[in-house]
């Protein structure tokens, strides 16, 4: 829904205050509705990892189980870079542009967030160093991680025109999509798979989105033909530079 700034109503303070206890009963509900589904979500059965992922990560070739750094939750965001791009997926920027900051806290609740990509380690490294981020990035190039984890699509697959993204088939064939995985690790080092979200479940990531939910525009983005048309690298926002790689939005 779009709001009109330029004509607004304008009301006393008991009527505001009135409209805003209104509201505040609907946000209240949200919360315990958002509260029952995580709930939900931790209840989901989880399954197995059977297969023997390797990554290449700066300090060496490196198991999925020891990504998790010691602890026993691990999250993967699923980073569209793939092999030969010249630079990643401007929305995955966007959302790893939050990642430095939560890291510290996410340790002290037992959780490892690392980026996952399928571009070599070197391309990753290149593009991590002109983006100034710190967290963990690895490169899943030469497994079956992203295609098992569907974010990523062989040549065979986008041949047919769609794929299946997001628990369902999609009528578009890319090369890469968005996600977020999360994996569990027990006593015996066995590796569990929990959840996996994808589309918009990938907002969970972007934090300046939910400020901007609460300013008068919103993300004013009711009339882009791409809701994320206007994001950028952080690094181009000055020149007004497009990006020459995307990503796909899902409402």
């Amino acid at each position: 829904m779009s709001t009109n700034v330029e004509n607004h109503s304008v009301v006393s303070a008991d009527r505001w205050l009135a409209a805003r206890e209104t509201l505040l009963a609907r946000e209240k509900e949200l919360m315990h509705l958002q509260d029952e589904v995580a709930r939900e979500r931790r209840a989901l059965p989880w399954e197995r990892v059977e297969k023997d992922y390797a990554f290449d990560t700066p300090q060496g070739r490196r198991t999925l189980a020891e990504l998790f750094d010691g602890r026993r939750q691990l999250l993967v965001q699923h980073f569209m870079l793939g092999p030969g791009w010249e630079e990643g997926c401007k929305s995955c920027s966007y959302m790893a542009d939050h990642t430095d900051g939560m890291n510290v806290h996410l340790a002290q609740r037992d959780v490892t967030l690392v980026a996952i990509s399928r571009a070599p380690l070197a391309e990753i490294e290149r593009f991590r160093q002109r983006m100034g981020w710190r967290f963990p990035w690895v490169s899943s190039n030469g497994s079956d991680f992203n295609q098992d984890y569907g974010v990523s699509f062989t040549p065979q697959e986008r041949a047919k025109g769609e794929v299946r993204y997001n628990y369902r088939v999609q009528p578009f064939a890319p090369e890469e999509m968005p996600g977020i995985s999360v994996f569990y690790q027990d006593d015996a080092g066995r590796v569990f798979h929990t959840y996996s979200t994808y589309g918009r479940g990938v907002e969970v990531m972007m934090g300046t989105y939910r400020m901007l939910d609460l300013v008068p525009k919103g993300r004013d983005e009711q009339n882009a033909a791409n809701t994320m048309d206007w994001v950028r690298h952080h690094d181009r926002y000055a020149s007004g530079a497009k990006s020459s790689s995307g990503c796909c939005s899902e409402k």
